[in-house]
């Protein structure tokens, strides 16, 4: 009995425990499996999602939310997720969405602009946006600083950062039809483009960066020129007509052009970012160095037209310099209008003679008050300033600096600045004076009186022919005459074959030619009775000496 009771029934003390079993039924594992993928595949979206950064540009042209893509070399990068005006209304904020792969674009000096059809520079570009939309093209940075926000460049820029290459700064005087993607060309290929410019601190000139690419830019050395090759260059001036120009697209976008002069001993490659002058034109650029420049002042009493600022100033026909300025004067004591022109001259430019005259001379350059001493020296031998034709066509002139040893003295003036040199009359007024001059001798000639006395003269002449003709002549000859007759009487005496007879003959031979020429003179006396005075003219035909038919 008590072994029953004790299996019906728990022992004192101790509750009966039921145990239970759980069983999950098919119909929820599909939910479950879906609960998971779903939790995956947003932990691996948000593990995958890249930076969003905001875009600020001017106007939201081609700008659609969640359909305008960013792209990268022509890869699609993100996407624009919102398009909204900022806060103050003037630009629109386009918020990027970037994939994890473009978080290197988040470099505070990346760049972002909307590519669309442009025709710039350049050459045209955007062109298959016309089918499949605008979108924003990106170039990533350098900086290792980060960045959220970015102003959008209105226009793509010239270059891709990390492209080969070299950039360097050119200094003008003003941008001229130069603009962003210009190109540059080594030899009349081309090998860069210009990426930027600005103005220089102090706003009196342009400050111009060009890219030459890589391998191209080895080409670009310490002594490299570059000049401007914009356009179509025609230079009318002293020295007559030039017309120059690169290629078409420099002629329609301008242009610049490099290389070194063929003479460039120990030439080294150019550093990165080095500055050079951009020269107007080659001639220019390819010039020897014009080294310290040197200002004069010239005043000329005469008229100037066809001298105009940035014509030529030669010595010796050597090419030393250009007019900077021309102004016109009044002077008080004469009452007239003179003219100031003020040049500059650049010494060195005489190459080897002005080495050799400062090696001769002792003179340093750099001492100003020595060169004005040197400067009088050459005045007193002679140095003067002329206007000369430089082009009879165009009429240009230009100023020669010139030694006239038989000029007129002039005192000097060593502390006038800037040095004023001396004028001469140019050589063409020289000419109209001495041509004044000589027709002023000839006004001053008593030629209406000399005119009367000469009338007079031939006049008395005439008288004294006739008188001649009528009474001395015929008594002449008929003295002759009588001589003859005289001569033949007594040859008539003679034997035939005696020598007087012949001795006869011959005389009364020379008799008759003396009668012959005696009139033959007289009648060429009748018809030019100034032969007495002027003689006889060198180019008389005999025929004016013969006898006229009537006589």
């Amino acid at each position: 009995m008590k072994s029953q009771a004790t299996e019906g029934q728990p022992l004192p003390g101790h509750a009966n425990i039921k145990t239970r079993r759980w069983s999950v039924s098919l119909v929820w594992i599909v939910p479950i499996v879906a609960v998971l993928v779903g939790i995956s595949l947003v932990v691996h979206n948000m593990l995958q999602q890249g930076p969003t950064i905001t875009l600020n540009f001017k106007t939201g042209e081609g700008l659609t939310a969640n359909k305008t893509e960013v792209k990268y070399r022509n890869v699609v990068i993100g996407h624009v997720s919102d398009v909204e005006l900022s806060d103050d209304q003037k630009s629109v904020n386009a918020t990027v969405k970037l994939v994890k792969q473009a978080e290197s674009f988040t470099r505070e000096d990346s760049k972002f602009w909307v590519v669309r059809p442009r025709i710039g520079a350049g050459g045209v570009s955007g062109i298959d946006t016309l089918l499949s939309g605008a979108f924003v093209g990106a170039d990533a940075g350098r900086a290792d600083a980060r960045a959220k926000t970015f102003i959008g460049l209105e226009a793509p820029p010239p270059l891709t950062l990390g492209e080969p290459g070299r950039h360097f700064m050119l200094h003008t005087q003003d941008l001229g039809s130069l603009d962003i993607g210009s190109p540059v060309y080594f030899r009349k290929i081309p090998v860069g483009q210009v990426v930027a410019y600005t103005l220089d601190s102090e706003g009196k000139g342009v400050d111009i960066q060009v890219f030459v690419k890589a391998p191209n830019d080895a080409h670009v050395t310490e002594n490299t020129r570059f000049w401007n090759v914009s356009g179509i260059a025609i230079d009318v001036g002293a020295n007559g007509f030039a017309i120059k120009t690169e290629s078409l697209s420099a002629m329609l976008v301008g242009g610049i052009t490099f290389r070194a002069p063929d003479y460039s001993p120990n030439d080294q490659p150019a550093a990165e970012d080095k500055n050079f002058e951009l020269f107007d034109n080659q001639q220019t650029a390819l010039a020897p160095p014009n080294g310290k420049a040197q200002f004069l002042s010239l005043r000329f009493d005469q008229e100037l037209r066809g001298l105009k600022v940035d014509a030529p100033v030669e010595f010796q026909g050597l090419d030393i310099g250009k007019v900077v300025a021309i102004n016109l004067d009044f002077d008080e004591k004469t009452r007239s209008f003179p003219i100031n022109v003020g040049i500059v001259i650049y010494p060195q430019r005489l190459g080897q003679a002005h080495t050799k005259m400062l090696k001769a001379l002792n003179h340093n350059p750099d001492d100003e008050q020595a060169g004005v001493q040197l400067m009088g020296t050459f005045v007193e031998k002679g140095l003067r300033a002329q206007a000369r034709s430089g082009n009879l066509l165009t009429g240009q002139l230009y100023i020669a600096l010139e030694f006239f040893p038989k000029a007129e003295k002039v005192v000097f003036d060593p502390n006038a600045r800037p040095v004023r040199i001396p004028t001469v009359p140019a050589s063409l007024e020289q000419l109209q004076e001495q041509l004044q001059a000589m027709v002023d001798k000839i006004n001053k000639l008593p030629i209406e009186h000399i005119a009367n006395n000469l009338d007079s003269n031939l006049t008395e002449l005439r008288s004294s022919l006739k008188q001649f003709n009528s009474k001395t002549l015929p008594g002449v000859q008929n003295t002759l005459q009588d001589m003859s007759k005289t001569l033949q009487s007594a040859s008539s005496t003679l034997a035939e074959d005696s020598p007087q007879r012949e001795q006869l003959s011959a005389t009364l031979d020379e008799l008759g030619r003396a009668s012959r020429s005696l009139r033959e003179l007289s009648d060429y006396l009748t018809r030019h009775p100034e032969s007495l005075v002027r003689g006889r003219p060198k180019g008389a035909q005999a025929q004016d000496l013969q006898p006229s038919s009537s006589h």
